[in-house]
């Protein structure tokens, strides 16, 4: 690889370049350090998985007035069409902790919790624009929209435009950020962590610093981890996300001696359209398909084999992908009428989607081809005469308007399919992230396998373990990125402040 370079890099490193990492990167320029942020993509693909996210945020916060500190451009036109509801610090606990089937660390997500309202504001603050979540997480109905699901603000921009404005906010601050930069090992002594060793344009180089923060994401673009971790056949599934989150943080964590902590075979996974690319793609979005609670999901024998409305998307939507990947050839439809198509965000009407659409179900289901035909006719009769019409249908909340007598219920928004023309669209597992990683106190630090913490490492992002078993409630993610990443920055800083009064390089 070349010679090995050593020179003295920065205060603080950065480990990755997702939201996560930009948040730890402008926290430590805030306090006072010396900053430098190392991406393993190049310039143009830079982000990580945020960049590939939706942007949305799961935040505590009381009425509109919360809000407005978060949006301060919130309009009243807006605040009076609009039924923002209340996201209570005890429901976020709860949906967290209940998702998890109560196995999260506590401590951690009270930390989440209580963190999540003025991180945002601090956010805001650093340049990133938030808006509400119109389109997706409210439908108008009667004139008015009603927020569900206790997801109600996103970036300006998605993803993409959430990661465009903290790289803005780090360049102003005099962060740097240095691409094509891959980080291989850590550098540890008796009294710490004191550098990392990078493969930077094919050459090796030791970068010193007093600290280091890790956010590089987990394991989902690793094939081999996947299978070996989340089980057979997830080599399967196509990561949605980054092509570069292949686990190098949590293994060069995991050599100096960090513990391995969460749900190691566990994963968020999504419905994601079968002829997706191999792995995400910045240009191509919503190819993720959660609009599944309006419609019904057969698999290849035209069977149905998940409750669609078990509860709102957001709470459910990210065990979709392993359903659907345990179905034969890890392959499925979604099925609408025009009942609910106007309900369908516009992941449904991008160019690159596997759709077909028919006037009857008969030709619909010769279009889909690849099914059991009989077995598909013989569910939508049996769907139809089993949707309890009775009940009103409101997709704004938990109507309860559900079937009665199927062997797989559905228990909200349930409609018969009868209004064509017909809508099928194909879709596989996609793997977003993972939940398996490495075990961070209340304050990012690293935690090692003998209990104490590693001097020097602090970690966040998706490979901090812990937060996350079997369940996740949407935009959870983003927002503990940003949480622990303050923290770790702060942290980081004030631990390299250390370092310096004592001459330790």
């Amino acid at each position: 690889m070349g010679r090995t370079d050593t020179v003295e890099a920065a205060d603080v490193i950065v480990v990755g370049a997702g939201n996560a990492a930009m948040c730890a990167a402008l926290s430590a320029q805030e306090a006072g350090a010396r900053v430098l942020v190392l991406e393993r993509a190049p310039e143009g693909d830079r982000g990580g998985n945020s960049a590939h996210s939706g942007g949305a945020f799961r935040t505590v916060y009381e009425d509109a007035e919360d809000l407005k500190r978060i949006i301060p451009d919130l309009t009243d036109a807006e605040i009076e069409m609009t039924d923002f509801g209340t996201y209570t610090r005890d429901t976020f606990f709860d949906d967290c902790m209940r998702l998890s089937n109560w196995r999260a660390n506590a401590d951690l997500i009270e930390v989440l919790v209580d963190r999540s309202l003025g991180t945002m504001v601090w956010m805001r603050e650093k340049g990133v624009r938030f808006v509400p979540i119109y389109g997706r997480q409210a439908f108008k109905v009667d004139g008015r929209f009603k927020f569900w699901g206790g997801l109600t603000v996103e970036a300006v921009g998605g993803g993409r435009g959430l990661m465009d404005m903290l790289f803005a906010s780090a360049g102003k601050r005099g962060i740097r950020v240095l691409y094509n930069s891959r980080a291989v090992g850590l550098l540890a002594g008796d009294d710490g962590i004191h550098g990392v060793e990078v493969i930077h344009d094919g050459k090796r180089r030791i970068l010193r610093a007093k600290a280091i923060v890790l956010g590089s994401g987990g394991f989902h673009a690793n094939a081999e981890w996947r299978a070996r971790y989340l089980g057979p056949d997830w080599d399967l599934a196509k990561p949605r996300g980054t092509r570069f989150n292949t686990g190098d943080g949590i293994q060069m964590a995991r050599d100096a001696g960090a513990m391995s902590y969460g749900h190691w075979s566990g994963c968020h996974s999504v419905a994601y359209d079968r002829c997706a690319p191999e792995f995400g793609e910045l240009g191509l979005v919503g190819q993720q398909k959660n609009g599944f609670p309006m419609g019904i999901m057969v698999n290849l024998h035209g069977e149905r084999f998940f409750n669609e409305g078990a509860d709102f998307r957001n709470y459910i939507y990210a065990t979709l992908g392993k359903a659907v990947l345990q179905q034969p050839s890890g392959l499925a439809w979604q099925i609408f009428d025009q009942q609910v198509a106007h309900l369908l965000s516009d992941e449904y009407r991008i160019r690159q989607i596997t759709k077909v659409q028919a006037d009857t179900i008969e030709e619909l289901a010769e279009k889909m081809g690849d099914l059991d035909r009989e077995g598909f006719l013989r569910t939508v009769r049996e769907w139809n005469a089993a949707v309890r019409t009775d009940v009103p249908f409101n997709p704004n909340i938990r109507d309860g308007r559900g079937t009665a007598g199927l062997k797989v219920p559905k228990t909200n928004w349930a409609n018969p399919l009868t209004k064509p023309p017909f809508i099928a669209i194909g879709i596989t597992c996609g793997v977003t992230c993972t939940y398996g990683g490495i075990r961070v106190n209340e304050g990012a630090q690293v935690v090692s396998e003998d209990g104490p913490v590693i001097p020097g490492l602090f970690a966040t992002g998706e490979m901090v373990g812990g937060l996350y078993y079997t369940g996740y409630p949407g935009g959870a993610g983003l927002m503990s990125g940003s949480v622990f990443g303050r923290l770790a920055g702060s942290g980081a800083a004030a631990h390299a402040a250390r370092a310096g009064n004592t001459g330790r390089a």
